[in-house]
């Protein structure tokens, strides 16, 4: 099971390799090609349908419009030059503290 570790990297790298690749034959490179406008209206489109997929309680529809997510999360994330290795950096860095004090100390009062 160790490709699963690392299956995210591996993603990641695909991705950018993709990024100026040919929109006929890749679709990263499509989405690329449309802009940020496009790839971040995909990260909102495959939230919404996990979204309706767990108010289902459609348990396999979620892991797959989980599995979208991520991707074009990822793809955002390429788009902003952001690395996976950054976004992990924070979720190390908050391991141990109470979300409602994380979230306090970026002055979110409400918590939620």
């Amino acid at each position: 099971m160790t490709y699963k570790n690392d299956i995210l990297e591996k993603l990641e790298a695909v991705i950018e390799s993709r990024k100026y690749g040919d929109i006929e034959k890749s679709y990263v490179a499509k989405l690329f090609g449309k802009g940020r406008k496009k790839i971040t209206q995909k990260v909102g489109e495959e939230a919404v349908e996990l979204c309706i997929a767990a108010s289902h309680h459609d348990r396999e529809e979620a892991i797959l419009e989980s599995a979208d997510l991520i991707f074009h999360v990822l793809v955002l994330w390429s788009d902003m030059d952001i690395k996976l290795e950054e976004v992990l950096d924070v979720l190390v860095e908050r391991e141990g503290l109470s979300g409602i004090e994380e979230k306090k100390s970026r002055g979110d009062v409400d918590g939620l």
